[in-house]
């Protein structure tokens, strides 16, 4: 029977069995995700394999570093794709139970050019997927996705002799060494470690532990692929609800949070409040511009317009270049540019050296962080946040708009606001310093405040982001004024899932 992927199995039939279920709906921009099941089987997997071995040996490469989170299923898909790459003439280097960066990591350590990290991240129980790379510390991005779906949806497959699977041993150990040489903590500083029952818990409190620090608390670093209290995601407000109740009950200096597969940071300062990740980002350029002059910095589109009129970036020469949002994107755009670091609003940082290997991993962020306290001795995170200049940042804000209409209704923002940055028109009394098209359309105005609207990379949505840097109130004018009523023109658009 032919090896072609079909999209119309359903489980509890002899066809499921025998045949390879592969839903197109699981290729997304920067990486792959199904639920397992109803969305792609065992046979699917070992399809995605060879279709990924196809496609690296086409690139001239057949080493591969192959790791898994911890789930219930996460091994057996390991071992289904590990499969697929072996009959495509690959040689596995399965390193076991991992973080992401762990696997980014061990293409360092064992000299392999490419990566495939069996893990969902954060996502509910059910899901699975697979991180790739094969250009180290770079990810997929949309065009070598592309490449991958053609393959495996075409079944264009091309099986090899040679394949081999190797079992590499303390890859753990050698990671955390690694990580945790980037900071060397001398002040006393108490942190609680949260990783929500992901994968992170197995890796975590140790690395803290050997930078310097007291971890004073391990908040659900217990494995349990349940998830049975919230996922492991920084961004969720129930997660950091319980970092900042764990920061008051301990007293610590912050609490760190990560994600199912560690390769994203959350913070929690010492007075019990969030940082998000771009505010935490800019923190870290403005200690970091004095040490390393005319340094450039790479943050997505969605995060805060201080970066681009800092004092202390500016006056140590710094560059910011805003860019797509997706973690594929700024890690590839941070490689190009030479940046010492970039940031995204969702967590992921990306540390080049002598920071760190430019892969976005948590612990490496972490190390960032405790750094840039270590070297300001007498202040407190808190009191390095109240430094910033203040901005006014509103929720993301999503109208539903159906994916075949959704990239059109932005292009024609896009054209609306460059016609109005053409003509010298103003926005609600200020002129348009810069339009922004790298991912949807970013518009700047002269006194730092900036609208944002752009497609959801994964939903049937518009993505839109407001600051200001003058209040709250200009905030909520800045969308209730001009964005909202501009973008309600185009009749596709329809209800926001929040509003400000």
């Amino acid at each position: 029977m032919p090896f072609i992927p079909r999209s119309d199995l359903v489980p509890n039939t002899v066809a499921y069995e025998t045949e390879p279920l592969v839903k197109a709906t699981g290729f997304r921009e920067y990486d792959a995700r199904w639920l397992f099941g109803p969305d792609i089987n065992l046979l699917g997997i070992q399809a995605l394999g060879l279709g990924l071995g196809t496609y690296i040996q086409s690139l001239g490469h057949s080493r591969i570093v192959v790791g898994h989170d911890f789930r219930s299923y996460s091994l057996t898909i390991k071992q289904a794709l590990s499969l697929g790459l072996i009959e495509a003439g690959c040689e596995v280097l399965d390193i076991g139970l991992a973080l992401s960066p762990t696997a980014y990591y061990a293409q360092f350590d064992l000299e392999a050019p490419c990566v495939a990290m069996v893990t969902a991240s954060h996502n509910e129980n059910g899901w699975t997927g697979v991180k790739m790379g094969a250009a180290r510390p770079l990810t997929f991005g949309p065009d070598e996705m592309g490449a991958l779906k053609d393959i495996v949806l075409g079944a264009k497959f091309k099986p090899r002799a040679g394949g081999k699977l190797t079992r590499i041993e303390g890859m753990h150990e050698r990671y955390i060494a690694d990580v945790s040489r980037r900071a060397s903590i001398t002040r006393p500083l108490k942190v609680v470690a949260a990783c929500g029952n992901g994968t992170a818990g197995a890796f975590v409190p140790d690395a803290l532990r050997r930078m310097g620090v007291a971890v004073v608390y391990e908040m659900d670093c217990e494995l349990d692929w349940t998830f049975p209290k919230y996922n492991p995601n920084p961004e969720d407000h129930e997660m950091l609800h319980e970092m900042s109740k764990a920061v008051k009950e301990f007293g610590a200096d912050l609490a760190l949070g990560f994600d199912g597969d560690g390769d994203r940071c959350g913070v929690v300062d010492d007075t019990g409040e969030e940082i998000f990740a771009d505010k935490i980002g800019l923190m870290l350029a403005r200690d970091l511009a004095p040490l390393n002059p005319n340094a450039t910095f790479v943050v997505d589109v969605k995060s805060t317009g201080l970066y681009a009129t800092d004092p202390i970036l500016e006056a140590n020469g710094a560059t910011t270049v805003y860019w797509k949002t997706g973690h594929s994107y700024i890690k590839r755009k941070s490689a190009e540019l030479g940046a010492l670091a970039g940031f995204e609003k969702s967590g992921h940082f990306f540390l080049n050296e002598p920071l760190g290997r430019g892969y976005d991993c948590g612990l490496t962020a972490a190390a960032a962080i405790l750094a840039m306290l270590d070297r300001n001795p007498d202040k407190r995170l808190s009191d390095l946040k109240n430094a910033l200049p203040v901005a006014y940042t509103s929720l993301t804000m999503s109208p539903h708009c159906a994916d075949e209409e959704k990239y059109g209704v932005v292009q024609k923002m896009v054209a609306e606001y460059e016609d109005l940055a053409a003509k010298g028109a103003e926005i609600l009394g200020r002129k348009i310093k810069e339009v922004i098209t790298v991912n949807g359309v970013r518009v700047a105005l002269e006194d730092g405040s900036w609208i944002l609207v752009r497609a959801s990379s994964n939903k049937p949505e518009i993505v839109v982001v407001v600051e200001s840097t003058r209040s709250a109130d200009d905030m909520r004018d800045l969308f209730r004024k001009e964005m909202k009523p501009r973008l309600g023109k185009h009749p596709q658009v329809g209800a926001y899932n929040q509003e400000i």
